[in-house]
C-alpha cells in the first residue's frame, strides 16, 4: 500500500472509530449492550488500522497508574475465595474500563473545528433525554416498579413515596450521573459568552437539578452542593450565589428532601446505620487482607463472613457503599493507590485545562473537573461507580481530559 492509500485508510479508519466512541456515550445511558458492541467494534477497526501499518499507539500521562490499578487488581485474583469469578468479573469490568479509556485516547484527535462540538452534543443529548424521562417517572410514575420499596425508608420519611431513576436502575446511580453532568453544565456555562447559549444551558442546568432532586439522594445532592459552591465562593461569587438560591428553594419546596438531607447531620435512619456498618465491616477486611485485598468483585461472597450489623448470611451486599473502602477492600493498598493516582490525577489535569485558550475544551475541562470532585464526595457514603455504565463514562471522560491536554486549547472556538 503506497503512502496516499495509507493516509487514506487512516483517516477513515479514525472517523469511523471516533462515530463508535460517540455511539458508546451515547448509549451508556441507556444501553450496556449498544454501549459494548461500538467498544468492541471500534477496537476491531483500530487493529485492522494497525494491521494495514497505519497510525501509531498513544500514551498519555495516566499509563502508569493504571498500569498498577490494573496489575494489582488482576493479582487479588489469585486471592480471591472464587478465581474464577474474580477474574471474570475484573476482565468484565477492568476490561472495559481500560478499553474504553485508550479507544478514545486513540480516536479522537483535535484541533478539528467540529470534534468537541459533537463529544459535547452527545454529553448533552443524552442528558436531556434522562432528564426528560426522570420528569415523566417523578409526575405520572412511568417506569416506577414495586422495587422502589428498598430504596424509601418510610418510617423514618413518611412523605417521601417515590424516588425517580430515569434510565439508571437505581437513584443513587442516577444521582452519580447528574452529578457528573451539573459538574459538565457549570464548566460550560461559566466558559460561554454567548447569551442565548448560556440561558439553555442554565435552564438545562435547573431542570437537571430538579431531577437530582427527585431521587432523593442525600449524598449526590450535598456533594454537588458542595463542589459548586466551594468553587463560586474561590473563583466566581454569581456562581457560589446562584448555587444557594437554587439548592435553597428546592429545600424549600420539597419538605422530604430538607428532612432527608438534614437527618444526614442529626439522626441516623436505617440507611445510615447499614453504611456504618458495613464500612466496619470493610475496615476488618482491609485489615485482614491488607495488600493484595480479598479480590476484585468478591466483597458480596466475603462479606457474610464479616457481617457485624446485617446478621444474615442469606442477605447478599454487593458493594461498601464507600469507594475507597470497597476499592481498598478488594485489590489491597497497591491497588488502591493506582485507583486513586489514575482518578485524582485525571481530574488534577482536567482543572488545569480550564485556563485553556478556547471557550469549549476550557469549559468542558472545568466540568469534567467538578464533576470528578462531587463523585468523589459522593464515594464518601456510596460506591456508584459499581454500575459498569457509570463507570465507563467515568473513564471516557477521563480519556477527553488527555485528549484536551495532548492538544490543549488547540481547537477553533
Amino acid at each position: 500500500m503506497n503512502y496516499f492509500a495509507r493516509r487514506r485508510l487512516n483517516r477513515q479508519c479514525q472517523k469511523i472509530m471516533f462515530y463508535l466512541c460517540l455511539l458508546e456515550l451515547l448509549s451508556l445511558p441507556f444501553s450496556y449492550e449498544v454501549a459494548t458492541g461500538a467498544l468492541l467494534l471500534g477496537w476491531v477497526t483500530f487493529l485492522y488500522k494497525v494491521s494495514r501499518g497505519c497510525g501509531s499507539w498513544k500514551t498519555t500521562v495516566l499509563d502508569i497508574p493504571i498500569a498498577i490499578f490494573a496489575g494489582f487488581g488482576l493479582l487479588s485474583v489469585a486471592v480471591a475465595p472464587d478465581p474464577s469469578f474474580s477474574f471474570y468479573n475484573f476482565w468484565n469490568l477492568v476490561g472495559r474500563y481500560i478499553l474504553t479509556y485508550y479507544l478514545v485516547v486513540q480516536s479522537i484527535h483535535l484541533p478539528r473545528e467540529n470534534v468537541l462540538r459533537l463529544v459535547t452534543y452527545t454529553l448533552l443529548i443524552g442528558l436531556v433525554i434522562v432528564v426528560g424521562y426522570g420528569f415523566l417517572q417523578g409526575i405520572w410514575g412511568i417506569g416506577l416498579h414495586g422495587e422502589q420499596a428498598v430504596w424509601i425508608d418510610s418510617a423514618m420519611f413518611p412523605g417521601l413515596t417515590a424516588r425517580v431513576f430515569s434510565t439508571w436502575y437505581n437513584p443513587n446511580i442516577l444521582g452519580g450521573y447528574l452529578d457528573i453532568m451539573l459538574g459538565i453544565l457549570a464548566g460550560l456555562w461559566l466558559a460561554n459568552r454567548e447569551p442565548i447559549i448560556k440561558i439553555a444551558l442554565g435552564v438545562l442546568f435547573v431542570l437537571t437539578l430538579i431531577i437530582l432532586a427527585m431521587t432523593y439522594a442525600r449524598g449526590a445532592c450535598l456533594a454537588i452542593v458542595v463542589v459548586l459552591g466551594l468553587y463560586g465562593l474561590l473563583y466566581n461569587r454569581k456562581l457560589f450565589l446562584g448555587v444557594i438560591i437554587l439548592a435553597g428553594l428546592i429545600l424549600l419546596l420539597d419538605g422530604t428532601l430538607a428532612s432527608r438531607i438534614l437527618s444526614t447531620f442529626t439522626k441516623l435512619d436505617s440507611s445510615s446505620e447499614m453504611r456504618l456498618g458495613f464500612w466496619t465491616s470493610t475496615i476488618a477486611m482491609i485489615k485482614d487482607h491488607p495488600l493484595l485485598g480479598i479480590g476484585w468483585g468478591e466483597f458480596y461472597t466475603v462479606y457474610p463472613h464479616y457481617d457485624y450489623y446485617m446478621q444474615g448470611h442469606y442477605i447478599k451486599i454487593v458493594h461498601a457503599h464507600n469507594m475507597y473502602l470497597n476499592i481498598f477492600a478488594e485489590i489491597g493498598v497497591f491497588g488502591f493507590i493506582g485507583f486513586m493516582a489514575t482518578y485524582f490525577g485525571g481530574m488534577y489535569q482536567a482543572f488545569k485545562i480550564r485556563k485553556a485558550k478556547y471557550e469549549l475544551p476550557r469549559g468542558l475541562g472545568l466540568g469534567i473537573a467538578l464533576g470528578l470532585m462531587a463523585m468523589a464526595i459522593n464515594g464518601l457514603t456510596d460506591f456508584v461507580m459499581f454500575n459498569v455504565e457509570l463507570s465507563m463514562l467515568v473513564w471516557w471522560l477521563l480519556a477527553l481530559v488527555m485528549v484536551l491536554k495532548r492538544r490543549e486549547g488547540g481547537i477553533a472556538k
